[in-house]
């Protein structure tokens, strides 16, 4: 069963609400909040939610968000074309008269209808699956029955409150319309997941991707590489690439650790309590953890800016030689060469390795290594004061 954090029957409702986070690949959907922060809220490495309290939404309150965006979106697809897109003066009219509150369901109905074209939705905030199923089922299916064109229903779900769920429960949230999790596995390590406060072992992050499995859902597990420092680096690609070839997830996301001012783990990191990982040791580290991924199928995804290899993307067994010949190539460079490309990359003028010999781009980063002095000895303290930035 679920634990849930009860919401008082007297909470007023106060309009739509967004929540601070979601992956990248839900950039285009309709993020509808059912619940607030995160009810964990002690991993070290996070810097969000840090001294928020938790809380689920009351249900009337989600469905009253559902029907505010499909009040706006009838509106919206109501308004004559012009240009291949909407009347300017049409979106203005009914703009003129709104309150901030409904501005903000507006933009939201607004962005989702014509960018995302009501494809999918993100149920926010950090662990959906810990809302009773009653309600969340209900959800669900108001959503699917408002918009029927909806595609894709993802959340993100914490391992433990999966592992303490039924299998029927379950496929009843799955069938009710809910069709991918997002679950952070980080590590499949037990020494650097107690290290970071995770509140899971390895076992029960087992357990808990394979019940989703079973139940039907498409399952996304995130890893983060250099999670366990110099000290687990080698342990945490072995004991991840293992829980990954026991669960077999459809998808596999990388989000390099990058430490933020606001992540318990920065204080320890300041203090000399954690060795953080180089650029090179985490492309080693990543090369140990695909080598030993065997017996399953599914997508490698890198697609957050905290990654020095945006481009190791592909569908394992058949592209793992590929991703690897990248990470051993990067590897092989002389050390003046891995800095131009760390630079270039954290700066925007890199996409991919072989950009090292973009006779545009190239000068550009050589400028910017000369312009900052930075050399092999400091670059990794001064580019992760520019990923910070980015978290």
């Amino acid at each position: 069963m679920s634990t849930l954090c009860p919401v008082s029957p007297r909470e007023a409702y106060t309009g739509f609400e967004e929540g601070p986070i979601r992956p990248p690949s839900e950039s285009f959907s309709l993020l509808l909040r059912l619940t607030r922060n995160c009810s964990w809220n002690q991993c070290l490495f996070c810097p969000v939610y840090k001294g928020a309290i938790f809380s689920a939404r009351p249900l009337e309150h989600i469905l009253r968000d559902i029907d505010s965006v499909h009040e706006h979106v009838q509106a919206l697809l109501a308004l004559p074309q012009e240009n291949g897109g909407r009347s300017p003066e049409g979106i203005r009219a009914l703009t003129a008269s709104m309150t901030a509150k409904d501005l903000a369901v507006f933009r939201a109905a607004f962005q989702w209808t014509f960018a995302g074209q009501m494809r999918s939705v993100f149920l926010q905030d950090a662990d959906s699956l810990v809302m009773r199923p009653g309600d969340l089922t209900a959800i669900l299916k108001h959503l699917r029955q408002c918009f029927p064109q909806i595609q894709r229903i993802t959340s993100y779900a914490r391992a433990q409150t999966l592992a303490r769920m039924r299998p029927e429960t379950l496929r009843e949230i799955r069938e009710a319309g809910l069709d991918r999790l997002h679950i952070g596995l980080e590590s499949g390590s037990d020494a650097v997941l107690e290290r970071m406060r995770k509140g899971v072992t390895k076992a029960t992050h087992i357990e808990a991707g394979r019940k989703a499995k079973a139940a039907g859902f498409e399952v996304s597990e995130y890893v983060m590489p250099g999670l366990g420092g110099q000290a687990l680096s080698e342990e945490h690609a072995r004991e991840t690439a293992d829980a990954l070839n026991q669960i077999h997830p459809d998808f596999i996301r990388l989000r390099t650790l990058s430490l933020s001012p606001a992540a318990p783990l920065y204080e320890e990191y300041c203090a000399g309590k954690f060795d953080q990982c180089s650029d090179v040791m985490v492309a080693r580290e990543l090369a140990g953890m695909l080598d030993r991924i065997v017996g399953i199928s599914c997508v490698v995804k890198s697609d957050h800016v905290l990654n020095l290899f945006g481009e190791i993307e592909g569908r394992l067994p058949d592209e793992k030689h590929v991703m690897l010949r990248i990470l051993h190539t990067f590897l092989e460079l002389p050390a003046e060469e891995q800095v131009l490309f760390q630079v270039g990359r954290r700066l925007g003028l890199f996409t991919r390795l072989r950009d090292l010999n973009d006779p545009n781009q190239r000068p550009l980063a050589e400028q910017a290594v000369r312009r900052q002095e930075i050399t092999p000895e400091n670059v990794d303290s001064i580019l992760s004061a520019i990923m910070a930035q980015f978290i």
